[in-house]
Order: structure tokens, then C-alpha cells, then sequence
């Protein structure tokens, strides 16, 4: 089940994982500077009333840094062993930040001794609040039944759902095939007969949800049944509506221009404007400042490797807001003859035109760096779609429809799509990355952003996706 919480979409166990441990961090941090020998009632009130903004801290910094490894996404994929590294590295950062609080503030009140029993403390939680939820998150009692109101090609994209975290959210009870539509898009053994009213029907399964996947709406529409069902309690939802909630992307082959025209989202207005205008220059102001010593080492790697006379960066021709080009500034990473018959070519996986160090600095995206520098110039944005090169637009959008909707924002040097699907380099993978840009320009908020920023951590700690 997925719930909006600020306007974005949020798994509901998630969202009751992250409570449940948001209040342990605060509880072990107020334990850890609590004596127990003297507990009673009156002494535990005055610990919380005096050390509570260092406990909301703790569980602030803590909880942040889970989120930044990916412990509380929907698409972590990650084994026991991976999940352990998450968590222990998640707890280090933690740790690292209120540390350097502490000595910055030396007067906040956090003592070496209350950190580290608070930090124990988080990790036993961790430890079984994580066992206990993966025995939980995929029990019935946190899905909704979904009942599917159409059996034919425009279902078929929910009955080919695969993906776990996709199906995270609901179970799926059946299809009811509507008069005059095939069933031959559907599994067969889930096809329900319905010769009643379908508000009985969805009270003899259960159902939570009903989902119109009809192909032809306007012929034998069950307005009266629908509007009974939802009188009744249970919720009706649009075909796209109900992928996008679940899936976390706009499906194309499903899509239709009055949805995007009539739907929520899409916002333009001057506070989101400005709102994503400052998140970039603060971020970026301050990426510049921390990453300038690397930045530095990694020029002189370039030209050691190449020599004194190779070029660090390159500019290349990049499509922007509104299809407007610009150029975007890496460090090089291939060779200076990479393009020498200036044919434009998709990067592949162990391309040989990469070199020694664009290998390494690909791998930990260093090569990505110079592009705060098209953010504070305001071609780019922190967050949002990757710019690509106008003659791959060109050919894309002439075989992807809605491909040019995506320059209705800025691009971004992170977003939604890179951390949803992993680096492609051809029009299939264009596509899939497009349904995620949709979704980000139809849900794109401050907060969303933020999180974006966040997930993006874990991509370079772990290196996922590099090539």
C-alpha cells in the first residue's frame, strides 16, 4: 500500500519502518544518558525534557544516513551481507557528523560515552527491526487487494508486473473481463466471473481497490457499478494512476495526452521555481568547495597519464530546458580521439576508448564534478533528467513519443531515472528512462528533490551503475 505524504508517493511499510526507528534512535539516545540505577518515572521526564533536541538530532543525523544508503527504499535489492554494510556504514556517517557537531558546539551537551551506548543501541534496533519487517513487508496484511476491471491489452501491463518492489504495494485478487473484450492478455487463472453487481463482487473477495483497465470506455462503461463500489468505500483508480503509484514511473504505452492535461502535478509555479533555484546553488556552492582538492588531484592524473598538453575537460553539445543547447563540462574520460570521425556513438560497458584513469573516475562519477560549474550558471539543475546530445534527440524523438516533454525542466546531473534504472545506451533503455523523467517532472518538489540527492549517495559509495 502506498500513501502521499507531502505530495510523494510513499511505500507504507517504509514509512512505518521509518517511524518505528525514527522513535528508537530518540528512546536509546535518552536511555544512553540515563541511569538505570536511579529510574523512576519523575528522573525520566527530566532526562527527556533536557537532553530532547540531542536526541532529535541523533535520530535526525541517523535516520538521514539510512535513507542516503538506501535502507529505506522500495528497490533495495541487497542481500543480508549487503544490507549489514548499508547499515554499518549508514551508523558511521552518523556517527561522524554529530561527532563533528559536538566539537564545533562543544557546549550541546553530547558526551563520547552517551554517543557510542546510543549508537549500540541503534544498531540492536537495527538489527531487529529489519528481521522482524522482512518477515512482514511482503504479508498480505500491508497490501491492498486489487481487483482489475478489464482483461484485455491495456491490463496486461499489471499482469506482467515482475519486478518485487513493484508488487510491494497490493495483491492482485483477479481481472473481471468487461463485455465484448478478450481475455487473452491475462492469465487465465486469474480471470473472476461476474454476472452480479460488482460491488458484490468486491465484497465477497475483499477488495480493496478497483483498477478501470478498459479498453473502450465508450461502450457498456459501469458508471453505476463504480460509483456504487466507491460509495461503498472502495477505492477506484485509473489504469495510469495506479502504475504510476506503484511503479514509480508514467507508462508510455498506456499513456494519453488528457491525463497529463487534467492530472495533478506538473507544478511550474514561482515558489517551486525559486525553491529548486536556491537548493541548487547552496548545493552546489558547497559540493565546490569540498570536492575542490579533488578535483585538482584528478586534473593532474589527466595529464600524467596523457600528457601535459592533453585537455582535462571537454565540452560537448548537450539539449536543455526548453531545447535549448548548451555545453556541458566534464573531466575527459576517453581518449582525445574518441569521436575523431565525429560520429556521435552511446557509451557501452568496458568501452575501450575509456582510459586508465576515466576508468576509476567513472566508476566514482568524478567525472561528473565539473558540471556544479553548468549549475551555477543555470544551464542545469542539481536534480532533474540527463542531458543528451542533440543528434541522439533528434533520432529519439522521432521513435519515442512525448520524448521532447522531458526538456520541459532543466537536466540534472542526478535524477530520478539514474537511480530508478541502470546506465543504457540504447533506444529501449531511453525509453524505460523516459517513463522515469515523466514521473519526476509530474511529482517534482523540493522534498523529492531532496531525496533524490540523498539516494544519489548511495549510487557513488556503492558504485552502482558506473560505466
Amino acid at each position: 500500500m502506498r500513501i502521499r505524504v507531502f505530495g510523494q508517493f510513499v511505500h507504507l511499510p517504509f514509512a512505518v519502518l521509518t517511524a518505528f526507528e525514527a522513535a528508537w534512535f530518540f528512546a536509546v539516545f535518552i536511555l544512553a544518558n540515563f541511569d538505570p540505577s536511579r529510574f523512576d518515572f519523575t528522573s525520566l521526564r527530566q532526562a527527556v525534557a533536557s537532553m530532547w533536541p540531542q536526541a532529535v538530532l541523533f535520530s535526525g543525523v541517523t535516520v538521514t544516513s539510512l535513507l542516503a544508503l538506501g535502507l529505506y527504499s522500495t528497490r533495495q535489492r541487497a542481500r543480508v551481507g549487503g544490507v549489514a554494510v548499508r547499515i554499518g556504514l549508514a551508523l558511521l556517517a552518523a556517527v561522524v557528523v554529530i561527532a563533528l557537531y559536538s566539537y564545533i558546539a562543544p557546549h550541546s551537551g553530547i558526551e563520547r560515552g552517551t554517543l557510542f551506548g546510543a549508537t549500540l543501541g541503534a544498531l540492536i534496533g537495527l538489527a531487529l527491526s529489519r528481521t522482524i519487517f522482512s518477515r512482514l513487508v511482503d504479508e498480505s496484511v500491508f497490501k491492498r487487494r486489487v481487483l482489475v476491471y478489464g482483461s484485455g491489452k491495456n491490463a496486461a501491463p499489471i499482469a506482467n508486473l515482475r519486478r518485487r518492489s513493484d508488487r510491494r504495494g497490493f495483491q492482485l485478487v483477479g481481472f473481471v473481463q468487461p463485455a465484448g473484450e478478450t481475455s487473452s492478455s491475462v492469465p487465465r487463472d486469474k480471470l473472476i466471473e461476474s454476472e452480479g453487481r460488482l460491488a458484490d463482487l468486491c465484497m465477497q473477495y475483499g477488495i480493496d481497490e478497483v483498477v478501470v483497465a478498459m479498453e473502450d470506455r465508450r461502450r457498456n462503461f459501469p458508471i453505476l457499478d463504480l460509483l456504487e463500489c466507491r460509495l461503498a468505500g472502495i477505492d477506484v483508480t485509473e489504469l495510469l494512476t495506479f502504475l504510476e503509484r506503484e511503479t514509480g514511473r508514467v507508462r508510455i504505452d498506456v499513456l494519453n495526452p488528457s491525463w497529463m492535461i487534467f492530472g495533478e502535478g506538473f507544478r511550474r509555479d514561482p515558489i517551486r521555481l525559486f525553491s529548486s533555484r536556491m537548493l541548487d546553488l547552496i548545493a552546489s556552492s558547497i559540493i565546490l568547495l569540498l570536492t575542490a582538492p579533488l578535483m585538482i588531484v584528478t586534473a593532474i592524473a589527466i595529464k600524467i597519464e596523457d600528457g601535459w598538453r592533453a585537455p582535462v575537460f571537454y565540452a560537448q553539445k548537450r539539449v536543455g530546458l526548453g531545447g535549448r543547447t548548451f555545453n556541458v563540462l566534464k573531466f575527459r574520460s576517453m581518449r582525445t580521439d574518441a569521436e575523431g570521425d565525429g560520429q556521435a556513438r552511446w557509451a557501452t560497458k568496458g568501452d575501450a576508448r575509456v582510459t586508465r584513469v576515466g576508468a576509476f573516475i567513472r566508476k566514482c562519477r568524478i567525472d561528473e564534478l565539473p558540471q556544479i560549474l553548468c549549475v551555477l550558471r543555470g544551464h542545469m539543475s542539481f536534480v532533474g533528467p540527463r542531458p543528451e546530445r542533440p543528434e541522439f534527440v533528434a533520432e529519439l524523438a522521432e521513435k519515442i513519443p512525448y520524448y521532447v516533454q522531458r526538456h520541459c525542466v532543466k537536466p540534472g546531473i542526478t535524477g530520478w531515472a539514474q537511480l530508478c534504472y541502470p546506465y543504457g545506451s540504447s533506444e529501449h533503455d531511453a525509453l524505460e528512462k523516459l517513463q522515469y523523467d515523466l514521473y519526476y517532472i509530474k511529482n517534482n518538489s523540493l522534498l523529492f528533490d531532496l531525496g533524490i540527492l540523498l539516494q544519489t549517495v548511495e549510487v557513488v559509495v556503492m558504485g552502482q551503475g558506473a560505466r
